[in-house]
């Protein structure tokens, strides 16, 4: 896991995946962006669930943890779509 971003990423913002926008039921893989000091708990990192709301600016996101299924709260730029989530 990359604790810093490389030389040419140093400093840049992604609009796209600022302004993102996702659906109920889209596939997406939590991921931490290193632009931001933001508290992102690093046992969510690369953890994949579903959408299922929107809370404001954010989604709320199910991720399966074991037997038990936790949602979390999380901003657009912290997440990426995925094609098809693995059972």
């Amino acid at each position: 896991m990359a604790k810093s971003k490389s030389i040419k990423e140093k400093g840049k913002l992604s609009f796209t995946r600022y302004f993102q926008k996702f659906s109920e039921g889209d596939p997406i893989v939590l991921t931490r962006n290193l632009s931001f000091k933001n508290d992102f708990p690093l046992r969510m990192q690369g953890r994949t669930g579903v959408v299922i709301g929107t809370r404001g600016a954010a989604y709320v996101v199910k991720v399966n943890e074991g037997n038990m299924a936790r949602q979390y709260i999380v901003k657009a730029i912290n997440l990426k779509k995925i094609a098809e989530l693995k059972k």
